[in-house]
């Protein structure tokens, strides 16, 4: 069973915490252009867990962000 996955933005970073897995990506996914807004990290050092569905999303992630002029760098 998949743990529950939640983000925070605080100033240009993107927290992630719990499991970024296919079964729990969704609200993120519909949330994921106002996630990205103005980040130039996603904090991963809370992540227990990462499938290719989460590996996938992160891509993207970073691609929005690059669409809005933004650099991203992966932390944790």
């Amino acid at each position: 069973m998949s743990e529950s996955l939640s983000w925070m933005q605080t100033g240009d970073t993107l927290a992630l915490s719990g499991e970024l897995d296919q079964d729990v990506l969704l609200p993120l996914w519909e949330m994921r252009e106002e996630a990205v807004k103005g980040i130039t990290c996603i904090d991963l050092s809370r992540v227990s867990r990462v499938d290719t569905g989460g590996l996938a999303l992160l891509l993207h992630l970073i691609d929005l962000a690059k669409k809005q002029g933004n650099n991203v760098t992966l932390q944790g």
